[in-house]
């Protein structure tokens, strides 16, 4: 039996940094960009807002460029507030490395399974679940198997030790690329 999960985000992540103002740790992005031209050099930033103040960081995304350097599809996009061009950059990891911010996912995402179904298969027979990701969400693995089953976490590490999840990737740790693995019973 084979079935295919995807990770799907369903709102921005929470941008880790510390605020200024009140040094919370945690703001969220709302999609909005600000640009700023200086003759012929343009700046553009991300804005977001801190969670506790509602103080305003900027996340810049171009810094002194030229303006003929800018494709114009960028260009529209920032100024259109596109909220699909936010998500693109928070997850591009030169923004993040210049900005020096991290990613926060919990309560960012879901997992579509279709309806949660109990592994309560006939005896010996396997299911292959093939999961893939609508974008490079950290999550971990035993975490979408026991929530895609509507099993106890604790139940799903048991399934693992005991060898009955298998996968040619690491099921311990966190992934945010596609993968597949097979329940045995």
């Amino acid at each position: 039996m084979s079935r295919t999960w995807v990770v799907v985000p369903t709102c921005l992540p929470i941008v880790l940094r510390r605020c200024h103002r009140c040094a919370s740790g945690r703001f969220r992005a709302n999609g909005k960009f600000r640009v700023n031209a200086n003759h012929k050099l343009l700046d553009a930033w991300l804005l977001a807002l801190c969670t506790e103040c509602g103080d305003t960081t900027k996340l810049t995304v171009l810094e002194r460029t030229h303006v003929r350097s800018v494709r114009p599809e960028l260009l529209n996009l920032l100024h259109d507030n596109d909220p699909g061009l936010a998500a693109e950059l928070l997850q591009d990891p030169v923004v993040r490395r210049r900005n020096r911010i991290a990613l926060d996912w919990d309560d960012a995402w879901r997992l579509d399974s279709g309806a949660p179904d109990r592994p309560d298969q006939p005896e010996g027979e396997a299911i292959e679940v093939s999961v893939r990701f609508a974008a490079r969400i950290p999550v971990r693995p035993v975490r979408l198997i026991a929530e895609g089953f509507g099993l106890a976490r604790a139940e799903a590490e048991r399934l693992l030790a005991e060898g009955n999840l298998v996968s040619t990737v690491r099921l311990s740790g966190k992934l945010s690329g596609d993968f597949t693995f097979t329940l045995k019973r």
